[in-house]
């Protein structure tokens, strides 16, 4: 089969300052549960078996990253010095610096570095479902909620029907020459996903669930809190 021909590679954007959470350092650095909230999602990474490496890119200097001891999450763990303005300039810096690594064909899966509920089970549920997918494809929630869009001012214009409307996670799992290609055109993009479709293709919707939520906002912190405390019960 064709997958058996190919790695999976993550690729965690860590670039960016999480001005949102109102703090002074970078929300993938926040305390979660006594750890920086970077290393649940890292290890998560590092321990799925069908990943075979995973690369975190950095900005440039980052002061804090070497504070801290990473060892324990292994050998699979590269840090990429290469961030961007944007999180399309970080993918996109660190899949040219991977070039090295990583051939045509091979996966690259782009996961949040705030998203650090990620599950093992996701992991395997989105690489058994892509594997051999001509595209590619992203884990995703669908819609539950009803959906108003504003007006401008502070009202409702009209309620937008939810009905083949999904929310967007990550992993997005792509190959790597589709993705770098797909980013060199579309430098605007707010996920990887955007890039493919920009491409004129249709990435593959994989379902997974709430609890791999993005810590955005300070509540969001506890939420995640919350389910990594009481995801074996």
């Amino acid at each position: 089969m064709q997958s058996k021909r190919h790695r999976h590679y993550a690729l965690v954007p860590a670039a960016g300052a999480g001005s949102r959470m109102g703090k002074e350092i970078p929300k993938q650095y926040l305390d979660l549960l006594g750890e920086p909230l970077l290393r649940h999602t890292l290890r998560t990474l590092c321990q799925a078996p069908m990943i075979d490496r995973v690369y975190v890119v950095l900005s440039v200097g980052d002061p804090i990253w070497n504070e801290r001891d990473w060892s324990d999450l292994g050998e699979k763990l590269h840090p990429l010095y290469v961030g961007g303005a944007s999180r399309a300039d970080s993918v996109l810096n660190g899949l040219r610096a991977i070039r090295g690594d990583a051939g045509d064909g091979d996966w690259i899966l782009v996961h949040d570095a705030a998203r650090p509920c990620l599950a093992q089970w996701h992991i395997d549920t989105l690489i058994s479902t892509l594997d051999d997918d001509e595209v590619g494809g992203i884990l995703a929630v669908p819609v539950a909620d009803t959906l108003k869009r504003s007006n401008g001012h502070g009202r409702v214009e009209k309620t937008v029907p939810r009905d083949s409307l999904w929310q967007a996670q990550t992993p997005q799992m792509f190959r790597y020459i589709m993705l770098r290609r797909a980013l060199e055109t579309a430098r605007e993009v707010t996920d990887e996903a955007s890039a493919i479709e920009a491409a004129g293709l249709h990435p593959r919707l994989v379902q997974g669930d709430t609890t791999n939520l993005k810590v955005t906002y300070p509540l969001d912190l506890h939420l995640a809190e919350w389910i990594l405390k009481n995801r074996e019960a």
